[in-house]
Formats: structure tokens, C-alpha cells, sequence
């Protein structure tokens, strides 16, 4: 089964040309949600009276936004149809792009940033569902793959490109790069994509997409703003808790709605509660990573904005190279144990850097070696999360299921950015000590993130989508389905 041009047409459109389009979005979602790291000193640089815990929110927005949106986002698309949200979404991240490059002030530039997040959580389920649509059955695992590995190697390349950018431009360009490539999406989409009817009138539950969206904020807010407010303090503590309330109240909330703001029954597949939970952790371990790599060689060793993308570069290489082996080649319980083996080896990361790291520059003896397998450790951890939490639900819920985890790593990466910076704030930027303590914090949440990978590896765990003898009927269901929409 393959998409075709338009609603006459029935010329087929090739998987790979659906892939391409789809990978283009899922790649520039996910480059932006690291791509400013290493941009932090020159926004420092032209806001100087901006703290590092406002600094961190050009990252948080973006996340928080992201996050909370993503599931709503997904039931949106039945509503509207997957090609005018695509369309719409990447229209929305290609204007926030552009008002980010010439944002005046870091009000506007958090603003816009939040305004990118919320495109983003559009383009992911959209473009999920038209990979889905348009891939025969037996071939939906290898593309999924293959779409999830786009946005592991874009959230690893992030701090490399923004480097390069940011060194040989300024940080403007961190975001003028999307609009060309933003334009080159929806104009593929615009020839190439169906434009499909949509399946469902009502609009997912408005005040339970509010109540989330402002929980995880608070939540965010809390603990990035701790260290200057103080974390006895009634505003932090209101933040944190009250957010929490709130995020718990969206949740409860979802499961008496007609059209719930998040599809509550998925959970009761223990795979893909599981990878929820590990996506959560893992997403803190890894955002908070991200942040801290780029932050410590430029701050701490003294490396130009240029040096300090090189540096992180052979650990882009290693996550390309490990995203795409899991996505194309390993068979489902072989995704299952590289997740656990990738926060392993990330967890020892963690550890390393905390025991040996300090002022003196050890990139050859350290660094290197750290950063070529924690790449590698988070590209087969994220590839392996994003098919396996697909394939773990029914087949017509693959792209909600997505949905549900990928909001799980963002919200996980909000939260984990949101304590590096607390760490850092507290020690100071240029203080070793600071950095070293958010890399064992990184080290502590991918440990965890391993331990709750193991239940993913109970026989129990399979999932509709995962277990080799129940492949053929939800392929045929799913054929079925498509066939009908």
C-alpha cells in the first residue's frame, strides 16, 4: 500500500520519497532541541545581564512546549487530516525559525522558541502516520526505524552544527538554517503527499491539553529557578508540587474524556508503559548530557565555540552510525536489549566523567573515548525506544503510541535540562565541580533508565507488534484499515 499524489491520484509515491519528507521534519524537531547548546556562551554574550537559569529556558521552551503538545498533537491529525497538520506544523516551525533569528530581546527569543516546540509536536505524530500509511505491513518496522533514527542523529548532531554555525556566523543562524529546509519540506509534502480525509470531528480535550501544558511548565519552572529563588521558597515549592498536581489532574482527567488530551488505555500494554517510563529517564540523562559536553570544554577548558562542536562531533558519528544499525537491522528483542546495553554504557559515562574529568584538557585520553561510546549508547537507545513503543500498541495506534513516547523523552529532557542547570547555577559556570556533579546525575538517571529497560525484556513485554507469532494478524488488520481511510 502506498500514498499517492492527491485524492484522484493513483500513481504510487515510492517509500523511500515518504521517508525522505518525514525524516526531513523529524530531523530538524529534533536537531532544534539541542542545536542552541553550544550557542549558550554567545547568548550570554549578547545578553549579558541574562542568568544561566533564563539561558537554559531558550532550550526548556522549546521542550516543555514540545512535550506537553505531542499527544493532542497526534489525535489533532484525525481531525484535520495528516497532510494539513504536517503542512500546518512545519509552516508554524518554519515562521517561530525565522522569529527566533531576529528575536531582539531573550523575552522574544524564549517566546518564539516556545512557538518552535509547539510546531515541532505537531510534525511528529503527522509525519509518523504518513510513514505508516503509505509503508506495506511487513515493511513498517524497518521504517519506522529508519524515521526514529532521523531524530536520534539530529539530537546528537545538534551541538556539532550549531557549533560550526554559531563560530562561523553567529547564533542567528542556528535558526535561520531551518527555513530553507522548512520550505523544502512543505513543498515536498504539497506535491508528493495525499491530502487525506480526516477520521474523527472532535478536537482532543482543550482544558486537559491546558492543564498538562501548564503542569509540566510549573514543573520546569520550579526547578530551573530553585537556585535563584531558593528551594525552601513558596514559589518553588508551589511551582514543583503545584505543577505536578496539575500535570496528574491532566492525566486523570484523560481517562473520563470522550477525546482525551492523553490515551490513558495505552498504559495498560506493560511494553509500552515500560518504554515510557525508560524514554522518560532516558530523555533526562540524555538532554542533560547534551547540555553540560558543550557547556564544560567551553567554559572550564577554555575551547573556542569551534572546538568545542568538534569535540562532541565523533560522538554525532558513532549515534548516526548505531541509529541506523538498530533501526535497519536488529530485530525487535535485539531494540529491546541494546536499549538496556546503551544506558549501561551511558551510566559508565556518567561515572567516568565525574571520576577523571577536571581544568586539565584530557580530550585524546577521555573525552574521545567517552564521547564515542556515549553516542553510540544514545543512538541505539533512542532508534531502539521510539520502534519498540510503536510496535508495542495496536497497529492502528502506532503513530499515538510514538506520540505518547516521544512526550515522555521530551518531558524527561525539560526536567533533566532544568536540573543541570540548577547544578550549574549553584557551582558556577566556570566551576569543574559543577560540571562533574551533572555528569554523575546523567550517570544516575541513564542507571536507571537501564534498570527499568529490563522489564522490557520479559516475555510478557512482546506487545502486539513485537512478538514474532502475532506479526501477521495486526499487519493484515492494519492493511485492512489503511485500506479503508
Amino acid at each position: 500500500m502506498a500514498q499517492t499524489t492527491g485524492s484522484a491520484a493513483t500513481t504510487p509515491v515510492k517509500p523511500s520519497t515518504l521517508l525522505m519528507i518525514t525524516s526531513g521534519a523529524t530531523f530538524l524537531a529534533f536537531l532544534d532541541a539541542t542545536v542552541v547548546n553550544v550557542a549558550f556562551p554567545a547568548l550570554a554574550e549578547d545578553f549579558p545581564e541574562t542568568s544561566v537559569s533564563t539561558l537554559s529556558w531558550v532550550v526548556s521552551a522549546y521542550a516543555v512546549l514540545f512535550a506537553a503538545l505531542l499527544t493532542g498533537a497526534g489525535r489533532l491529525a484525525d481531525v484535520l487530516g495528516r497532510r494539513k497538520l504536517f503542512v500546518g506544523s512545519v509552516l508554524l516551525f518554519t515562521i517561530a525559525s525565522l522569529a527566533c533569528a531576529i528575536a531582539p530581546s531573550m523575552e522574544f527569543l524564549i517566546a518564539a522558541r516556545a512557538l518552535q516546540g509547539a510546531g515541532a509536536a505537531g510534525m511528529i505524530p503527522a509525519s509518523l502516520g504518513i510513514v505508516l500509511h503509505g509503508t506495506a505491513p511487513e515493511r513498517r518496522t524497518v521504517a519506522i526505524g529508519i524515521w526514529s533514527a532521523a531524530g536520534s542523529m539530529a539530537a546528537a548532531a545538534g551541538p556539532v552544527i550549531g557549533g560550526l554555525l554559531v563560530e562561523y556566523t553567529s547564533w542567528r543562524a542556528v535558526f535561520f538554517i531551518n527555513i530553507p529546509i522548512g520550505l523544502l519540506v512543505v513543498a515536498g509534502a504539497l506535491k508528493r503527499l495525499t491530502n487525506d480525509r480526516p477520521t474523527a470531528s472532535r478536537v482532543p480535550d482543550p482544558l486537559g491539553s491546558l492543564v498538562l501544558t501548564i503542569g509540566i511548565a510549573l514543573m520546569v519552572v520550579g526547578l530551573t529557578k530553585g537556585t535563584d529563588w531558593g528551594w525552601s521558597e513558596p514559589s518553588t515549592i508551589g511551582s514543583i508540587v503545584g505543577g505536578a498536581l496539575l500535570t496528574l489532574y491532566g492525566v486523570l482527567r484523560s481517562r473520563t474524556q470522550e477525546v482525551p488530551a492523553v490515551d490513558t488505555s495505552l498504559w495498560k500494554s506493560h511494553a509500552f508503559a515500560s518504554a515510557n517510563v525508560v524514554s522518560l529517564l532516558a530523555g533526562a540523562a540524555m538532554f542533560g548530557w547534551l547540555l553540560t559536553g558543550p557547556l564544560f570544554v567551553t567554559s572550564v577548558w577554555g575551547y573556542s565555540i569551534l572546538e568545542g562542536a568538534l569535540a562532541v562531533t565523533p560522538g554525532a558519528v558513532t549515534s548516526a552510525i548505531a541509529s541506523i544499525i538498530v533501526g535497519k537491522r536488529a530485530t525487535p528483542r535485539a531494540q529491546r536489549l541494546a536499549i538496556v546495553a546503551g544506558m549501561l554504557l551511558f551510566a559508565v559515562n556518567g561515572w567516568v566523567m565525574y571520576a577523571v574529568i577536571d581544568e586539565e584538557p584530557a580530550f585524546l585520553t577521555v573525552w574521545l573515548w567517552v564521547g564515542l561510546v556515549g553516542g553510540a549508547a544514545l543512538g541505539m537507545t533512542m532508534t531502539g525506544l521510539s520502534t519498540v513503543s510503536a510496535l508495542a500498541v495496536p497497529p492502528l495506534k502506532f503513530a499515538t503510541g510514538v506520540g505518547l513516547n516521544t512526550t515522555a523523552r521530551q518531558l524527561g529532557g525539560a526536567l533533566g535540562i532544568a536540573a543541570v542547570a540548577a547544578v550549574l547555577a549553584a557551582r558556577g559556570v566556570g566551576v569543574p565541580l559543577g560540571y562533574r556533579e551533572s555528569f554523575l546525575l546523567t550517570g544516575i538517571l541513564a542507571l536507571a533508565a537501564a534498570i527499568a529497560g529490563l522489564l522490557l525484556l520479559r516475555k510478557s513485554a512482546a506487545g502486539p507488534g513485537l512478538a514474532p507469532t502475532a506479526d501477521a494478524a495486526p499487519a493484515r488488520d492494519a492493511k485492512v484499515a489503511v485500506e479503508n481511510t
